[in-house]
């Protein structure tokens, strides 16, 4: 497939999962309605972004990799015919956590996960009280719409994993964000392009928008969403969404520019892992 019509949405929380989780299957009905082969939704989609505080309570929002709403969202990606990118916090077993996500092809088949492998630990961003770091690795799944890859939110700060998902074939990286006001704005505007611009695929950031102070009242955070798409080159595909809206954004993009940008600027054939002797050091 050579042109893929993507989707990746970005909203407020609700205040409860029930309506967060009918939201976003309209989303995908909207989404699908308008021609999109392909949808993420935002980190931990069906939630408050619970790392403002520490709280156990938060616990009770984690679920198996094949729990009721990936298995919900399966069937609705089945329907749709849409590949689904599904941000989760994860339960591998009780008392161990990911902040993970779960891609679903096209005829509902759930492809397998990816746990988000750096973890923040700074103010009212306190993941390493929810989250054990990724341990699967990379990986990078064939799908009804090419290879597609998977980023969480502060991992888009580290170039390594960007790296590895072009060498494990990826064609389309979604990243999906809860990032506010304050050290990130410029990053945002420069960290997707760039990582799309030095590994010559598409990526795709998805993030929250508007301020949840129906859960955390005055210690809420405004998420900023300006979700994007970038190109191969580190073109922003379409405008950024909104700063203060919900929004489903759309955009067509040609995999054909993939080829073009690598014969352009061969990277992958320049680079010199020989010579990177500190990056794999610990």
């Amino acid at each position: 497939m050579t042109n893929v019509r993507a989707a990746i949405t970005q909203t407020t929380w609700t205040g409860d999962t029930a309506s967060m989780l009918d939201r976003h299957e309209q989303f995908a009905r909207d989404a699908a309605s308008q021609g999109a082969q392909v949808i993420c939704f935002q980190e931990l989609f069906y939630g408050p972004y619970f790392g403002i505080t520490q709280d156990a309570a938060y616990y009770d929002y984690a679920e198996p990799a094949d729990g009721p709403i990936v298995q919900r969202f399966a069937e609705l990606a089945k329907e749709l015919g849409m590949v689904m990118v599904l941000p989760i916090y994860e339960q591998a077993m009780t008392g161990v956590y990911y902040n993970s996500s779960v891609l679903v092809d096209a005829d509902g088949t759930v492809l397998g996960t990816y746990r988000k492998h750096h973890i923040p630990h700074v103010e009212k961003f306190w993941e390493k009280f929810y989250f054990r770091p990724g341990n699967l690795g990379y990986p990078v799944f064939d799908t009804a719409v090419g290879r597609i890859g998977m980023y969480i939110c502060y991992d888009r700060h580290f170039p390594e994993g960007w790296r590895e998902l072009g060498l494990n074939g990826a064609e389309i990286v979604f990243n999906p964000n809860a990032t506010k006001p304050g050290l990130s704005n410029r990053l945002w505007e420069l960290e997707q392009p760039a990582a799309a611009a030095n590994n010559q695929y598409f990526v795709a950031a998805a993030n929250r928008v508007g301020r949840e102070d129906n859960e955390y009242g005055d210690e809420a955070v405004t998420f900023y969403g300006k979700s994007q798409f970038c190109d191969p080159r580190g073109n922003i595909v379409g405008d950024y969404g909104s700063e203060t809206e919900e929004e489903l954004l759309i955009r067509d993009l040609d995999l054909s520019l993939i080829r073009t940008a690598r014969d352009s600027w061969q990277f992958y054939r320049d680079r010199r892992p020989d010579s990177y002797a500190a990056i794999p050091a610990p």
